[in-house]
């Protein structure tokens, strides 16, 4: 069978349509954020068992491209793309952890959290960076203009966009919000050949440069205001499901800055509902840092209005956004979900990262603040303890050494109830017997 895929405006009333080969970020009628659409009557001419018997086979195999957790679901995102124009780097495919011991601490009877992080450049933005950049090869392919590719990014989008693009031989050019990411964060884009722009600004501030610098057809903007990326970001929902044997949970939990990840998740659980490969959607809820929460500020508003915020210095860096570009894809897609808006504070956030970290994870702080949500909601009953609960754990903790270092020496400003700082002893048997007694005593039972 053959599938086709194009760009379509998000605004009902417009309805626009453009190649998915051509230059374009925002309507070009209405200035709207676009989507990828697909032929559903297509698709739907393959059986939901079939779907499900074929994605099953190709399930991290090593045939090309199919063992990347995106390309084996090749056509739900870009059907028509060339295997040979394909960037991948066997994104995708990442550990569904069962967190045990956190889950019943809470009281929930099943606890899991997609990691999101066990991925090449170490976040869920290769998801989506796979896929844009195999665009823009096939692009340059077929003659397009296209001399480098450019994102505004708090870290981890520069991270795979540099990667991404060093794999195929693409420049790639990232402007960062100087002082505002991890160690970690910034050599990875270096380390990777990327032209690296360090601004005295924002990552709002950021973003409207880069997107004024893209307007000149030769650089490609990256960032998810341009819906390639959500076609790679919708699979982790899909992944999801395909691991729970093809069945849907009931909630899932996720970090929120620029919200791109927020309609991509729902996009892909919606496509399977649309297939007939689930009978239910599970609810939405939306985690944002509570120095960095417009998206909260209108669900307390009942998405009434939106306004956006100068946001405040946060732990969860990667989300500190407070004009996030795509808040109208998300407030539909937390509509259509029964979804939630919660917010953490700092001491909240690197708590329940640390507590999680107790329990066998090494969360990232924007992990911390799903994982604060999910105990507040919980502790409020919003999520029933019978439920089967996915929190999405979007980057690895090694990228955020600092921040973890900082909460166990209890440099953040507030009493990091989790610390665990290391013991130093003179190298006589006797102390370390007399350190064991005490320490040991003191371990007591967890609590949230």
């Amino acid at each position: 069978m053959s599938y086709r895929a194009w760009f379509q405006c998000i605004n009902l009333e417009c309805g626009a349509a453009y190649p998915l080969n051509s230059i374009v970020y925002r309507c070009k009628r209405c200035q709207s954020l676009l989507e990828v659409q697909h032929d559903a009557k297509q698709l739907a001419r393959r059986s939901a068992a079939a779907w499900k018997k074929l994605f099953d086979e190709r399930y991290k195999t090593t045939q090309w491209p199919f063992g990347s957790g995106i390309w084996g679901k090749k056509e739900w995102v870009l059907p028509e793309i060339a295997d040979e124009n394909i960037v991948s780097l066997y994104e995708g495919g990442t550990n569904l952890f069962w967190a045990e011991r956190f889950g019943k601490l809470l009281g929930l009877d099943s606890l899991w959290v997609k990691l999101c992080g066990n991925t090449h450049s170490g976040s869920f933005k290769d998801l989506g960076m796979t896929v844009l950049v195999s665009q823009v090869k096939q692009m340059i392919a077929e003659g397009a203009p296209i001399k480098a590719v450019a994102c505004a990014s708090t870290g981890d989008t520069s991270a795979a966009l540099a990667a991404y693009c060093a794999a195929a031989g693409i420049p790639s050019i990232v402007l960062l919000p100087k002082g505002k990411i991890s160690i970690a964060q910034l050599v990875q884009p270096i380390a990777n050949d990327a032209l690296v722009l360090s601004l005295d600004t924002d990552f709002d501030g950021c973003m409207k440069v880069v997107q004024e610098i893209t307007k000149d057809e030769t650089i490609y903007l990256a960032n998810s205001m341009n819906s390639l990326r959500v076609e790679g970001q919708k699979t982790v929902g899909i992944e999801v499901v395909q691991q729970f044997e093809w069945q849907a949970p009931d909630v899932f939990v996720i970090p929120g800055g620029n919200l791109g990840n927020v309609s991509a998740l729902g996009k892909g659980l919606l496509l399977m509902r649309d297939l007939g490969i689930i009978t239910k959607l599970p609810r939405i809820v939306v985690a944002q840092a509570q120095r960095a929460n417009p998206l909260y500020r209108s669900y307390q508003k009942k998405f009434k209005s939106f306004e956006p915020v100068q946001a405040g210095k946060t732990l969860a860096s990667a989300i500190q956004i407070g004009n996030p570009v795509s808040i109208e894809k998300a407030i539909r897609t937390l509509k259509q979900f029964d979804g939630i808006v919660e917010q953490a504070t700092e001491s909240e956030l690197a708590d329940a990262a640390a507590l999680g970290d107790k329990m066998g994870m090494f969360n990232c702080p924007h992990t911390g603040v799903a994982l604060a949500a999910l105990i507040k909601l919980v502790k409020r009953g919003e999520i029933a303890r019978s439920e089967r609960v996915v929190v999405i754990s979007t980057a690895h903790g090694l990228k955020f050494t600092e921040f973890k270092v900082r909460y166990h020496e209890r440099q953040l400003g507030f009493p990091c109830r989790h610390a665990n700082r290391p013991i130093e002893l003179p190298p006589r048997v006797e102390a370390v017997r007399e350190a064991l007694q005490q320490a040991l005593k003191r371990r007591g039972r967890l609590r949230v």
